[in-house]
């Protein structure tokens, strides 16, 4: 129903706005003409769609890191709620899926103190919102607070979120990567059902924030039916390898085989599907 509209492509990695993604500027707009007339809507709109840019930069933190150790990026999707980088996979040492995961919110870190550098060069007293008299340090401040609020939302270990891929990286190193997965999505999915109940709070629900506990929720599940699937599909190759079977027929798939494998007619060998891995960062 919704396509999505490339707007770049950035070290070779398409970056598109998916088409739900108007629909948070537009509600921005809205709700400041209706609270403070053109100039807050106008201030508001510029700064959402100037955080959406630095989220971009977040995704891009992550593909880089991971074109580090081989791991490309098909794409990068920003949504409403947040962006989204598509790996081919992640990761499997944990360093390496530490580095990846904190490279998206160090690029906020950076841009962040970029902007504090610029405000204090300015001299900007920061602790107190500047005044819609000086709009340029007004816009800066709140984009610096912005990326403040990006790196420590972000940081959250809530699976699949940067924080949670950090904490799974770190109890896989006491643990096999399937327990180390169930243990961050469980924390995730804690994590999305105190956003859910928060969201839900009156006397001002945050509908944005209850779709983020959804998509949480949804993707961190996701994410651990892969890593199972992944986890079968190693064991049955070591069993093969150990009784020297040199195929694997259709009776050795487990579960349901059309989803997860794939078949090489030329060899005669049935291969796991290709996955894609979805590194989501929310605004």
């Amino acid at each position: 129903m919704f396509g999505s509209l490339r707007i770049g492509r950035p070290f070779g990695i398409d970056l598109s706005l998916h088409g739900t993604f108007w629909l948070l500027p537009a509600f921005v707009f809205l709700t400041a003409y209706m609270g403070g007339g053109l100039p807050a809507a106008v201030m508001n709109t510029g700064v959402i769609l100037a955080v959406f840019g630095c989220v971009a930069l977040h995704e891009l933190g992550h593909a880089l890191a991971a074109r580090l150790y081989g791991i490309r990026t098909q794409d990068i999707v920003l949504y409403p709620i947040g962006g989204v980088a598509r790996l081919e996979r992640m990761p499997e040492r944990p360093i390496q899926e530490i580095v990846v995961a904190l490279a998206g919110p160090a690029v906020n870190v950076v841009i962040a103190l970029g902007l504090l550098a610029v405000l204090l060069a300015d001299g900007l007293a920061l602790g107190i919102w500047p005044s819609y008299q000086n709009p340029v340090n007004t816009f800066l401040a709140r984009l610096m607070m912005a990326n403040v609020g990006l790196v420590l939302f972000n940081l959250i270990p809530a699976f699949p979120m940067d924080g949670g891929r950090v904490l799974r990286a770190v109890v896989s190193w006491f643990t096999d990567r399937v327990t180390a997965t169930r243990v961050a999505v469980t924390i995730g999915t804690v994590f999305a059902v105190l956003f859910g109940v928060y969201a839900l709070m009156p006397p001002n629900p945050q509908p944005m924030l209850l779709i983020l506990a959804v998509a949480v929720y949804l993707m961190g599940r996701q994410e651990l039916e892969m890593v199972r699937r992944e986890a079968v599909y190693r064991r049955r190759q070591r069993m093969w390898a150990e009784y020297d079977i040199p195929t694997a027929r259709a009776v050795d798939r487990p579960g349901r085989p059309e989803d997860v494998w794939v078949y090489d007619a030329r060899t005669g060998v049935w291969h796991p599907a290709p996955t894609r891995r979805n590194l989501f960062s929310p605004i």
